[in-house]
């Protein structure tokens, strides 16, 4: 494994290597540097590989153990920011790109909830709102995907670079735009894809 990256990036893989072993060790790598705030709330699950940068915020707002959960064999590219006060849980062997963002809350409500008092008040000072979000195993989100509170999506689900889901989509969905769309599912009899 470490051939392949010359000397110097041999070096540095490493290093990534053994200080995933000593703070993660059910971890397959974590490269550096990776923020984590509230590990207690978060279950890096088994064999979590992740690009640098990455970023996992658990703010629970109710009194609960895990407000991050992630499956086995999951790979977070860089720069990936995952923050959660309730729940996101991400299945086996999911695959997501450089800079993405999963959330399952807001600063205050945008829909009939909202009153005139919260909307004065500063973003930071609303009540925060969240509903869970839930990524099935073997879903692939591209780069700059955004995932909005209250999204699942069902196993095998595709999701298109820069992409934002705000609403759930069954498995073998392929999702594309803002706001994401179902472009195409995967027929399992047929072995094939067909537009929606």
């Amino acid at each position: 494994m470490l051939k392949k990256y010359g000397f110097g990036g041999s070096i540095k893989l490493l290093i990534h290597l053994i200080r995933t072993k000593l703070f993660y060790p059910k971890a397959r790598i974590i490269r550096f540097p990776f923020e984590i705030r509230n590990a207690r709330h978060i279950d890096l699950g088994e064999g979590l590989t992740t690009g640098v940068g990455c970023r996992l915020e658990a703010l629970p707002i109710q009194k609960i153990d895990t407000c991050i959960q992630f499956g086995k064999r999951v790979q977070l590219n860089d720069y990936v920011h995952i923050g959660a006060v309730e729940q996101v849980s991400i299945g086996d062997e999911v695959l997501i790109a450089s800079k993405v963002f999963i959330t399952d809350h807001n600063h205050g409500s945008f829909d009939n909830q909202c009153d005139s008092h919260e909307m004065m008040a500063a973003p930071i000072d609303r009540p925060l709102r969240s509903r869970p979000v839930h990524i099935g195993n073997r879903c692939w989100l591209g780069e700059n995907v955004v995932i909005l509170p209250g999204v699942t999506l069902g196993e095998g689900c595709v999701v298109g670079a820069g992409s934002v889901v705000t609403k759930s989509f069954p498995s073998y969905s392929l999702l594309m735009g803002n706001p994401a769309r179902l472009y195409k599912k995967f027929n399992l009899e047929s072995g094939r894809w067909e537009l929606a």
